[in-house]
């Protein structure tokens, strides 16, 4: 089974953009709600931070599921492994449960970096791989490329955005997606579908969200600095959505509403 559907895993609390006290104050929060795992990676600049509010928690290592991602900026031979070492001794771990590279390379050759990402699993740096905002192409290329398999691909993903190309290629390839700006950072509650259908379930418009990506079979990201909140995102295993209001929810992807696209990020691939 793939590790982000083991125990409480397929919810995991994700750290950008926190920082200082506020980081962590959330992530005592998120653990006191029952998160054990916890989503940061080297571009956020909270490793350090966020290895220190792990150990504050008390929370056994073989508790954790800790996922960083590599700098695009260190994918060169020379930097990369330096770097993971750099990210264990922020967090405070001698290994992470994940490590992902963050983006496909500018030019798109993606091999160097996989192949280095896999020796940071054989030399035991990490427990699993995997990799972030990579097409469906890419997906199938990485597949090829890596013998150890690839725990996930972490994406944006939620209703507001058609993904089944990388649904379809999760499922060719097996390497699972994971979601990141899960509620699309609060445009979905401009849709009053999510509140009508959570009322029949006694959930919220946020929690019918979390919930509808789950069962497209995809992990949950999502960050709060808000108890309430934390909590709420993370009480979505009590219920199940119809079809029928899956379908609902499905016929809002035609928006097509993307926050990460080339206008924020110069170097984010083509995507499908």
């Amino acid at each position: 089974m793939n590790i982000y559907f083991q125990k409480t895993h397929q919810r995991s609390f994700g750290t950008y953009p926190l920082e200082g006290e506020v980081l962590m104050n959330a992530i005592a929060a998120a653990a006191e709600t029952g998160y054990r795992a916890f989503d940061t990676a080297q571009m956020y600049g909270n490793e350090a931070e966020t290895g220190e509010a792990l150990a504050a928690t008390g929370i056994a290592r073989d508790e954790l599921c800790v996922t960083t991602k590599v700098h695009p900026d260190n994918f060169g031979e020379a930097d990369f492994m330096n770097s993971v070492e750099q990210s264990l001794k922020s967090l405070r771990m001698d290994y992470v449960d994940a490590l992902l590279v963050h983006w496909p390379p500018v030019g798109g050759d993606i091999a160097p970096s996989l192949r280095l990402l896999q020796k940071a699993l054989e030399r035991g740096l990490t427990r699993n791989i995997g990799i972030s905002n990579y097409t469906a192409q890419m997906m199938r290329d990485a597949k090829s490329i890596v013998d150890a398999p690839l725990v996930t691909n972490q994406v944006e993903f939620h209703p507001l955005l058609d993904q089944s190309i990388l649904l379809r290629a999760a499922s060719e390839t097996g390497i699972p997606l994971a979601s990141y700006s899960s509620v699309a950072r609060g445009e979905v509650f401009k849709y009053p579908q999510f509140e009508e259908i959570g009322r029949g379930y006694g959930k919220t418009a946020g929690q019918v969200v979390l919930r509808w990506i789950l069962q497209k079979g995809v992990s949950v990201n999502t960050m709060s600095t808000k108890p309430e909140n934390i909590r709420a995102n993370f009480d979505i295993m009590d219920f199940t959505l119809s079809s029928i209001d899956m379908d609902r929810i499905d016929a809002l992807n035609a928006t097509n509403y993307r926050i990460v696209g080339k206008d924020l990020v110069p170097w984010a691939p083509d995507w499908d």
